[in-house]
């Protein structure tokens, strides 16, 4: 049965977050960067920036939420962006969130619409922000990430760190809004975002759980959880927290364990998520671990239903607040260890760690794939930076400090001019090499 699995996005370069369904984050160009001057633009506007995406040649959208953990309702937002000074071109109405804050998503859809899902809502809105419908998910719960499957529908699921509730997809019309069959009840509570694959088979749905990953079917009218397909990854009293999304890579998930650090806890034990009646103190992702062990890299093989563990360091108490990247063409996995530091290459056959880099990431990389490029940040001195680094041998080719006073778990965008756009809480960026 195999189709294209992201023609049910617009016909863009990076038109949803990672760059597609299998949560790759690969682009197939070039920076080159080295020896190369470049241009800065940082701009503060005291939001929680989520993501960039491009829908046209030079069309460029950005979306988050309000961090009003106290006080103020929060609300969500998409900016259709200038790409050259990110200056905002035109902004939606305040979205209703219900009064959940977490990051949400967007992607631009085939049929040239612009999908956001913030908090327990979906919007659909035009080219120039303008709602064209309001969607209440059934589900009063924060919302983490939306797909697009090949035929067109929109696929999003309700965050969960504990089994005290199980996690819900919910798949809808993308004209009409309407549910696509019922919502499924997954076995498990989920905090990863879902990542999506075609093989012969058919489409099929991942998503990690509390103690396991699970497989879900695409059929026409209804989702299917495949009974016979479950891989156990942790056990339920683990000294490991939970994963983040898989990066699905020829036949593998790759993700990423120790996920559930104290902030993320916080903000999901209070209901409407993330709000509080007083400063929690707790919401810094660089709060020492819950848990005593190690930063984990997990290989999970789809046909199989193995597992395999690699520890990146022997620091314990690791943590991180974004998933890993497989890079087929390198042989390399990249994984790293946010509460404590470092970035690792592990070869991806024999799991061996080939090179690693004194950096403090948290955010969704992007690779360059034609120069061998990874980019990702570092948090250093209390000010984010931009990172990078040669595939081959992990030479840090550069560091620019991008003057973003806060790091999180957000995503990096690649542009198509040489350059890079950078999303989190407070600031924004741009980076462009001459």
């Amino acid at each position: 049965m195999k189709t294209d699995l992201n023609k049910g996005y617009f016909n863009s370069h990076w038109p949803v977050e990672c760059g597609g369904n299998r949560r790759q984050k690969i682009f197939n160009g070039s920076l080159n960067v080295k020896e190369k001057s470049h241009h800065l633009i940082t701009k503060v506007n005291n939001r929680w920036n989520v993501m960039f995406i491009c829908r046209n040649d030079n069309e460029l959208y950005l979306a988050g939420t309000m961090p009003n953990f106290l006080g103020d309702k929060p609300f969500g937002w998409v900016q259709k962006v200038n790409p050259d000074n990110l200056e905002t071109i035109y902004e939606s109405p305040n979205l209703e969130c219900g009064e959940h804050i977490w990051c949400g998503a967007i992607a631009a859809h085939v049929n040239g619409t612009i999908i956001n899902v913030n908090g327990s809502f979906m919007h659909i809105l035009d080219e120039n922000c303008n709602i064209l419908k309001e969607i209440k998910l059934p589900i009063d719960q924060a919302h983490n990430g939306l797909l697009i499957l090949s035929d067109g529908s929109i696929i999003t699921k309700d965050i969960r760190v504990s089994n005290d509730t199980s996690s819900t997809l919910t798949r809808l019309n993308p004209e009409s809004g309407e549910l696509i069959g019922k919502p499924l009840k997954l076995p498990e509570g989920s905090m990863g975002r879902i990542a999506c694959d075609i093989d012969d088979n058919g489409e099929y749905i991942y998503t990690p759980g509390i103690e396991h990953i699970f497989k879900i079917r695409v059929e026409k009218e209804q989702l299917v959880i495949e009974k016979n397909w479950s891989v156990k990854y942790r056990e339920k009293n683990s000294d490991h927290g939970l994963a983040w999304d898989g990066c699905i890579s020829e036949g593998f998930i790759w993700l990423m364990n120790n996920g559930d650090i104290e902030s993320v806890r916080s903000i999901f034990s209070r209901h409407p998520n993330g709000r509080f009646s007083s400063p929690p103190g707790t919401l810094s992702w660089q709060r020492p671990a819950l848990w005593k062990g190690n930063q984990q890299l997990l290989k999970v093989s789809i046909d199989n239903q193995t597992i395999d563990y690699v520890t990146l360091s022997n620091k314990p108490g690791g943590g991180i607040i974004a998933p890993p990247v497989s890079i087929p063409k390198y042989n390399l996995c990249i994984a790293w260890d946010s509460l404590n530091s470092g970035l690792y290459a592990v070869n991806q056959e024999n799991l061996n760690i080939e090179w690693s880099v004194n950096i403090r990431p948290t955010m969704q990389p992007v690779v360059f794939l034609d120069s061998g490029e990874l980019i990702i940040n570092s948090y250093e001195n209390n000010s984010d930076h931009i990172v990078v680094i040669n595939l081959e041998n992990g030479e840090l080719i550069t560091k620019i400090d991008l003057k973003s006073p806060l790091a999180n778990g957000m995503f990096l965008t690649p542009g198509t001019n040489n350059d890079i756009y950078y999303c989190s809480t407070l600031t924004i960026a741009k980076i462009r090499w001459n």
